[in-house]
């Protein structure tokens, strides 16, 4: 028997599941839903969504609701009577009459190991927080959010090279590979699906741009965290005291050094090496930066361009 599915998603992590399906014999996706085009770039044009893009390439229907409770919406999507629905970073929350429509229900890729990290940015706050691993978690989809049963899970270590956008690619083929797995099973119910425990549940609201904004007082090992989790956006920065205002300094790249009391913020050493600068506990030294208005560049081309002092000092 072919499986006709409906696909639901919209960034690159979601098309990553959508060609992995798209691979298989057994399935048939039969329709793609995404969000509407949105206006990027500096001219503003209308862009289609990665996975948009993927769908046309293959000869898809694609739907674009503005809100998925839409009765139109609902019965285009019952039209093409699906086995099952596949959600991946679709973006909105699916209302009942969506989730009771196919008859194997709705199954959602999540990037952590649930029930931890429910929400909007899962893969930000696990590196945030220092998580030694993460993963993926297939699961039964329920009116909640990320609240339904578990049906199969992959970790993944989180290493020190990572940041939010290198983690998200190796979850993105962690979460298709596994997803194009766990379909089969889940058919032929041989998969035990288990409740989460909402007392482990944590919640990982979506990023804001102030984020991104370090705090000197803080441990240097918690700011190398959030540095590697708020890369490549919105990024890590400082501000840099400069007249007539002090200047947005952007931090790509450091590494937690241990080091004596000082004044957080406060610049302790400059060299081609790297600008050491004091926290709360230890210091991080800068090993990439970036001025506003300027480009990205390593502590040596930084420090010939823009002379700094120790003793000075970043917030």
């Amino acid at each position: 028997m072919t499986l006709r599915i409906i696909f639901m998603g919209t960034p690159e992590l979601a098309a990553t599941s959508l060609a992995a399906l798209l691979r298989e014999p057994a399935f048939q996706v039969v329709a793609v839903v995404t969000q509407p085009d949105r206006p990027k770039g500096r001219d503003l044009k209308l862009q289609p969504s990665p996975v948009k893009v993927i769908a046309l390439q293959a000869d898809l229907p694609v739907l674009q609701p503005e809100k998925a409770r839409d009765e139109k919406f609902v019965e285009a999507l019952r039209s093409f009577q699906p086995d099952l629905v596949a959600v991946a970073a679709f973006g909105q929350i699916l209302p009942k009459s969506i989730l009771d429509l196919p008859r194997f229900g709705c199954l959602n890729v999540h990037t952590s190991l649930l029930p931890k990290y429910r929400g909007a940015a899962p893969i930000q706050w696990a590196i945030a927080n220092g998580d030694p691993e993460t993963g993926v978690t297939i699961m039964k989809m329920d009116v909640g959010m990320d609240t339904g049963d578990i049906l199969s899970q992959r970790a993944t270590p989180i290493r020190n090279e990572d940041n939010s956008q290198t983690l998200h690619d190796r979850l993105a083929q962690i979460g298709a590979a596994l997803l194009v797995e766990t379909i089969p099973d889940y058919i032929a119910g041989k998969i035990q699906a288990r409740k989460q425990d909402a007392a482990l549940a944590t919640h990982a609201p979506k990023i804001k741009k102030e984020n991104g904004l370090l705090d000197w007082t803080h441990p240097a090992l918690q700011l190398w965290n959030r540095l590697r989790a708020f890369t490549p956006w919105p990024g890590a920065f400082t501000f840099l005291p400069a007249p007539p205002r002090p200047r947005l300094l952007k931090i790509w790249k450091a590494e937690p050094l241990p080091a004596g009391t000082s004044e957080p913020g406060q610049l302790l050493s400059l060299d081609e090496r790297g600008i050491v600068v004091a926290c709360g506990e230890g210091a991080l030294k800068i090993l990439e930066l970036q001025l506003e208005g300027g480009r990205r560049m390593n502590a040596r081309e930084f420090l010939l361009g823009h002379p700094l002092k120790p003793g000075a000092r970043l917030g």
